[in-house]
């Protein structure tokens, strides 16, 4: 979550209920001293509900623009799947161009901007599915899973009469998120790295058993986060395993198979794995592959 954070992306975390999937994007939040905003989708929020409105001004005799909850550092879109395609679709143009645009005026977005989505992907009973379109703007695809034993029966002790999030408080302000969302771009990446993944792209869209593979605009998020997990690990390039670690996140919700896979994905998980054991990656010998600018 952190380094989808650095990198400028959006999250989906998808998952069975109460594996803490809101909590953890409330956690986040609360860690970045900035806006947030939670928008808790059903089937009757309309697009203006999310965006804006314009609303007449008895004093200016004008319309004024009244901001909807996407205007936020951090939004939250709980359970997104329960609206309507009209109402997700009002998110793609914020999550793409971080902007808003109603009656012919472009209003911009705070900086840095990020949403985290939470979806059920095993109750079908009244949701709409995110579209291809949608789901290629979230930079990753994240499920916290069941917790182990021992953490279920910490949690059943510490948490049992006190909110977890009483006890967070910010470690960062929006300015430094966004300053080191600048650091992470000049993160290098070599031309063979760039070489590796552009292969692993069109592998994806060759692979026999998908029908649809990564886009150009998830390469170019790939590689973000790829820049980002180098950066978290204080590496000012890029190597083909940082490229390999983050290939599930970022590819699994995104390639379509010609047979339908389960919830989990785990037919795509299995898939993709093979797509990088075919792609060979660059030799750490070969001329700047490995070894960033200096």
């Amino acid at each position: 979550m952190v380094t989808v954070l650095l990198a400028g992306g959006h999250v989906l975390l998808e998952d069975v209920p109460g594996v803490g999937k809101t909590v953890l994007a409330k956690s986040l939040a609360r860690a970045v001293d900035g806006t947030v905003n939670r928008i808790q989708f059903t089937p009757d929020l309309l697009p203006s509900d999310v965006t804006g409105v314009q609303i007449f001004d008895r004093q200016s005799k004008d319309l004024r623009f009244h901001e909807g909850p996407v205007f936020a550092n951090v939004v939250i879109a709980d359970e997104i799947n329960r609206a309507p395609a009209k109402t997700q679709s009002a998110l793609l143009e914020a999550m793409e161009e971080r902007q808003v645009s109603t009656d012919g005026t472009t209003y911009p977005l705070p900086t840095p901007f990020m949403v985290v989505a939470t979806q059920n992907p095993w109750d079908l009973d009244g949701t709409y599915p995110l579209p291809e379109a949608q789901r290629d703007r979230f930079m990753v695809r994240l499920s916290p899973g069941y917790p182990d034993a021992e953490a279920e029966a910490r949690m059943l002790t510490r948490h049992r009469v006190s909110d977890p999030l009483d006890v967070l408080r910010p470690v960062a302000d929006a300015a430094t998120i966004a300053h080191l969302q600048g650091l992470v771009t000049e993160v290098h990446v070599a031309e063979e790295v760039t070489d590796f993944l552009v292969r692993l792209g069109r592998a994806t869209r060759e692979h026999p058993e998908i029908r649809l593979g990564v886009s150009p605009r998830a390469l170019l998020q790939w590689m973000r986060m790829a820049q980002a997990e180098a950066a978290s690990t204080g590496r000012d390039y890029v190597t083909p395993s940082d490229i390999v670690d983050v290939a599930q996140a970022v590819a699994g919700h995104r390639v379509v198979l010609h047979v339908p896979d389960d919830a989990r994905g785990t037919a795509a998980a299995t898939i993709i794995e093979a797509v990088l054991a075919s792609v060979p990656a660059p030799s750490p010998s070969g001329r700047g592959a490995l070894a960033g600018r200096r």
